[in-house]
């Protein structure tokens, strides 16, 4: 179906003009001091979030000048023999002149090439950053520092490292299976029951990478439940999925998914409720999972008996379950929190080996998702086709380390890891550049994060519209413009919308869009024409934008000529009659269209995992019991198993400091949740201030009570932005006092085969804090002083 570029004044909706971010898109009203940000008129469900950003942007939290730490700069100059990197966080700033910064920057980056190579420089640079495809922050540093010889990468990504390592190997990459998910509507239409493992939580999927134009899961969910799907929600909290209408609630234990699924594979199998025709055509090794369900390998048949009280799940329920599984048109979701876990690849596996043995992939409303409620666009059916993407390079280094990673390399340079079944060595890094996000939001154990942090790298240098906690522990911080004060083009994949992004606001104070810093750098380095072509940003977006009007129109969709899209503003990509179901294709006719897996079926048994001898991530779907969970012996002395979900108010830390996020905030520290059984048991009572903390840390939060999670659990959500009692000390006797559950996560790999990050693996206690607990300052400007 072709679909063309639709003029605002054929939406019959009056607009003001556009930006896009993360949560969606917003209109501007006004101008000047009356400029006002609001939810676009075409969303059914727009986010509340992004309406902070243009109070945030004008706030006093923005990063004005260049600043330099004072001790860095004294080394640099001259006057000290070497700067105090434990210094980081604690020194004062000076703020200098542009040029001065630049050739500071360009100057390090010379030395540290010259003295030990591209391979000492990493430029992960993890994090989300601009919606726009454009300046998106973690292109523009990976096309400069290609431009100059390379740099040390990032492998996958914190929300998804074990599972886009795992799913490759047993049915599609993750990228490929995000698209094709079955649609809502086709749900609507076909899918009566619905089982997700961690709900479909619509406050997730305020996002998208690219943007989240039209909000699509809560009339999704509503549409389903209205057309009589019946739900069932198996997960530690009742209120992560919302219908409209009834969801049965089976509260399990976190981090026992998988048992529960091997329990339904072993009632499908012993029951005769499998299908071995699409088991056999379709898939691999199913041989070998039998005889494990069986207990053929290892003695223990995985029977719903012996799950139950592994789960926290009557065993009666978990039989049944499985046979309204196999009477029904069933889909199977699970969130992406589950594999945030030890082992967590193992439930991703179960979960396709019981949809495989369903028998139901393929078709329409039957098969399984990897992510309903997870980014917006998933389940969207919108078109599909490669939007405007600003080339990176070619990386010359090929040192890398798995995302979750970090803190491994800098406290270990040259020890070795596994990683997908090969083995590498970590690099001895030098320069960290970092420009859009934070790791100290997203990382594990951040105390550990912080002592290596303090103690390895020469220099720091970040991008940053912010005085974020990474900011502060920066050497040389770059003031970064925001959405607002610059153009660019929204779009993302299945989203129904491309967006001219309209610049709102001049750049505050010094800030300087990442292109211009960089395209500055280039010329210092003799890399101008290699970073800029030759083009400045408008020519940049009108080249990004024409180059992909060919490849939407292989998808049947004619783009309009670039400044007829810039005067319009918006295009909509909606596909009216579309009806997508995953994996269809390969259902009908798997030899003509296989899948990319070696055997190019559903690998239930891998040879090529199992040939790797890792004796945490087997040859298939097993139950491997994870290092912290609530049936540990450590669960004696930490009997609270914590979630650390994503925040409603907020996307990872972004905004933190915004009005939003601050109302949701308790004594302004950010709140942990508890059962009132639990409340209960330890005195506590709704608007404490208590301790959370185990052997890795501790933290301060606010309490509130519910009964929408399951006893023996506590839930703090990401994103409070990391407010240690000192920047000086790293170790867990440092309480952090804003309420960010990293401090207390355990940073070891998911598995040898991923080295995914594990945050959903943690026990801990919670108690009042009866000493007088020190006020969180999160938000306190560092000192901006002068050399003396």
């Amino acid at each position: 179906m072709s679909v063309t570029g639709v003029h605002p004044d054929q939406l019959n909706v009056p607009m003001g003009p556009l930006t896009a971010c993360h949560w969606g898109i917003y209109e501007a009203t006004g101008e000047g001091s009356g400029l006002a940000l609001q939810a676009f008129s075409r969303d059914p469900s727009p986010s509340p979030i992004g309406l902070s950003m243009l109070d945030a942007a004008r706030g006093p939290l923005r990063v004005r000048r260049p600043a330099i730490r004072r001790s860095w700069l004294q080394a640099r100059r001259g006057d000290l023999p070497q700067a105090a990197r434990q210094q980081r966080g604690q020194e004062p700033f000076v703020e200098v002149e542009w040029a001065e910064a630049l050739d500071l920057v360009a100057g390090e980056l010379t030395r540290v090439r010259s003295q030990h190579g591209n391979a000492a420089i990493f430029g992960g640079s993890y994090g989300w950053s601009s919606a726009g495809r454009f300046h998106h922050a973690q292109s523009q540093v990976h096309r400069f520092l290609n431009s100059i010889g390379g740099y040390v990468r990032h492998a996958d990504t914190y929300s998804l490292g074990a599972a886009r390592v795992l799913m490759p190997h047993i049915v599609a990459p993750m990228e490929e299976l995000f698209t094709q998910h079955t649609s809502w509507r086709v749900m609507a239409r076909h899918t009566q029951l619905f089982v997700s493992f961690g709900g479909v939580p619509a406050k997730n999927a305020q996002v998208s990478s690219g943007g989240a134009t039209e909000h699509a899961v809560p009339s999704g969910l509503r549409r389903m439940a209205a057309a009589g799907t019946r739900f069932v929600n198996i997960s530690p909290v009742r209120d992560d999925i919302d219908t409209g209408g009834e969801v049965e609630w089976i509260a399990i234990r976190p981090g026992t998914d998988t048992a529960l699924l091997l329990a339904v594979a072993h009632t499908l199998l012993t029951e005769g409720l499998h299908a071995p025709a699409f088991l056999a055509s379709h898939c691999v090794g199913f041989e070998q999972v039998a005889s494990y369900l069986r207990g053929d390998t290892d003695g223990q048949p995985k029977t719903a008996d012996w799950a139950a009280p592994i789960a926290g799940v009557p065993a009666a329920r978990i039989a049944q379950l499985a046979r309204e599984m196999a009477a029904a048109r069933t889909m199977l979701n699970i969130a992406w929190s589950l594999q945030r876990a030890h082992h967590g690849e193992q439930p991703y596996w179960a979960l396709i080996t019981v949809a495989a043995m369903l028998g139901q992939i393929g078709l329409p409303g039957g098969g399984f998702g990897v992510g309903y409620g997870t980014t917006n666009m998933i389940g969207n059916d919108n078109a599909k086709f490669s939007g405007p993407t600003l080339p990176q390079g070619r990386n010359p280094v090929s040192a890398f380390i798995p995302v979750a990673r970090i803190t491994d390399m800098l406290e270990q340079p040259g020890a070795a890891f596994d990683y997908n079944g090969q083995r590498h060595t970590y690099p001895d890094i030098r320069l960290i550049y970092w420009v859009g996000g934070n790791p100290f939001h997203h990382h594990q154990d951040l105390n550990r994060l912080h002592a290596a942090w303090q103690s390895k790298p020469e220099t720091v240098v970040v991008h940053e519209q912010y005085w974020t906690p990474t900011a502060k522990l920066a050497d040389i911080v770059l003031p970064a413009t925001t959405a607002l004060e610059r153009e660019d083009i929204g779009y993302a994949t299945r989203e129904r919308f491309m967006v001219a992004m309209k610049k709102l606001i001049e750049p505050v104070d010094e800030a300087r869009d990442d292109y211009a810093i960089f395209s500055e750098l280039a010329q210092r380095l003799g890399v101008q024409e290699a970073f800029t072509e030759g083009r400045d940003a408008q020519t940049w977006l009108r080249l990004l934008y024409e180059e992909s009007r060919p490849r939407a129109a292989q998808a049947g969709v004619e783009l309009p000529p670039f400044d007829t899209f810039w005067e319009q503003g918006l295009i909509d990509l909606v596909q009216p009659e579309a009806a997508v179901v995953m994996l269809d294709r390969f259902r009908a006719n798997p030899q003509a269209h296989p899948l990319a897996t070696p055997s190019g079926r559903i690998e239930l048994f891998s040879e090529r995992i199992a040939s790797f001898g890792y004796d945490d991530c087997p040859g298939h779907a097993c139950w491997l019991e994870p290092v912290e969970w609530l049936g540990s012996p450590k669960a004696q002395q930490y009997p609270l198993h914590l979630i650390s979900d994503q925040p409603h108010t907020k996307l990872h830390s972004q905004l933190d400091h915004a009005a939003y996020s601050q109302a949701n905030k308790i004594d302004c520290r950010e709140p942990l949740t508890l059962s009132s059984a639990d409340a209960q048991a330890r005195g506590l009572k709704a608007g404490d201030v208590v301790r959370v903390f185990n052997s890795r840390g501790a933290c301060l939060a606010g309490l509130r009570i519910s009964d929408d999670l399951r006893p023996g659990v506590a839930r703090l959500s990401t994103g409070a932005w990391f407010d240690p009692s000192s920047w000086l000390a790293t170790g867990p006797g440092n309480v952090e006092k804003h309420g960010n559950p990293n401090t207390l996560t355990l940073d070891v790999g998911a598995s040898r085969l991923s080295q995914g990050c594990i945050a959903q693996s943690c026990l801990v206690q919670v108690e009042r804090c009866v000493d007088g607990a020190p006020s969180p300052e999160p938000y306190a400007l560092p000192q901006l002083g002068s050399i003396p």
